[in-house]
């Protein structure tokens, strides 16, 4: 039996193929070992995974591929390892970063640049085996342009310093009664403020006829591309795969951007955790 995660800060997809070749899918909110500890992630394993799960526990001869944010580095891959072994003892468990998952779904094993544009970005020049180069990812504070944190705080930004439009201001707080004060309380002092920021991008897609907008995420998108896309040497001569919520909801403008930078954009896809699925089969 197979065990696959995809996990981002906010959402985690799970697949589980058992031994007749079946596939059944599960989702938690999402983990980030930057922002929860072994025991935190556990705790929401138990109370939000075992419940779903049909299988028993302590099971050898169960396989446990999991592609989360936050686990390049190998501190960070043990704090997610050490919460799955208490949940699954005996189990195999293989952490990778979601940025590898990513190219495996997009891409299989054909070459390529990839990029996530979900709560935070990431992006790889992909070789069809493994990630071979990849533009650091410097978190939603020094980077993560072009994600849903990143579009989400150029638009707080903007709120806080009276420059949106006051039609689309007014809209801002009639939808979410968030006091200036309450945002800045989110943001410095309330656990996962990466996933706050993101949450707004929401409401900035079903706002995506205002100029204001375009503008807004246009120019995300500009820092996206001159930042990380454009700076890998195959950037012209290799497709662009995406993959992100972001990426998926925001589509029409990204292809703009990408165009006018000269990259082509080859596949967008909302989830990786179908690609991986196949992926993992064989398929």
């Amino acid at each position: 039996m197979i065990l696959i995660a995809d996990s981002g800060s906010t959402k985690t997809d799970w697949r589980l193929i058992d031994t007749a070749k079946q596939i059944h899918q599960f989702s938690t909110q999402g983990i980030n070992p930057f922002f929860q500890t072994s025991e935190q992630i556990e705790q929401m394993l138990e109370a939000e995974l075992i419940p779903q799960l049909k299988i028993h526990r302590s099971n050898p001869e169960l396989e446990i591929f999991f592609y989360g944010a936050g686990c390049k580095l190998d501190d960070k891959k043990e704090i997610v390892k050490k919460a799955l072994s208490g949940i699954f003892p005996g189990s195999e468990i293989i952490i990778n970063s979601d940025l590898l998952g990513a190219a495996r779904a997009l891409c299989g094993r054909n070459a390529g640049i990839v990029a996530i544009l979900g709560t935070g970005s990431n992006t790889c020049y992909y070789d069809g085996k493994e990630i071979v180069e990849n533009r650091i990812s410097t978190g939603y504070i020094l980077g993560d342009e072009g994600s849903g944190a990143h579009i989400g705080k150029t638009f707080i930004q903007a709120y806080l310093n009276d420059e949106l439009p006051l039609d689309l201001a007014n809209r801002f707080f009639e939808r979410f009664k968030l006091s200036k004060d309450d945002i800045i309380d989110a943001v410095y002092r309330k656990p996962l403020p990466n996933r706050f920021l993101a949450s707004f991008s929401k409401f900035i897609y079903q706002n995506i006829k205002e100029q204001y907008i375009i503008d807004l995420v246009v120019e995300c998108f500009n820092q996206f591309f001159d930042k990380y896309v454009c700076r890998y040497k195959k950037s012209k001569e290799l497709k662009l795969s995406c993959t992100g919520s972001v990426a998926f909801y925001f589509s029409n403008i990204l292809r703009a951007v990408a165009s006018n930078k000269g990259v082509n954009i080859e596949t967008i896809i909302e989830t990786p955790i179908a690609g991986l699925t196949l992926y993992h089969l064989g398929e």
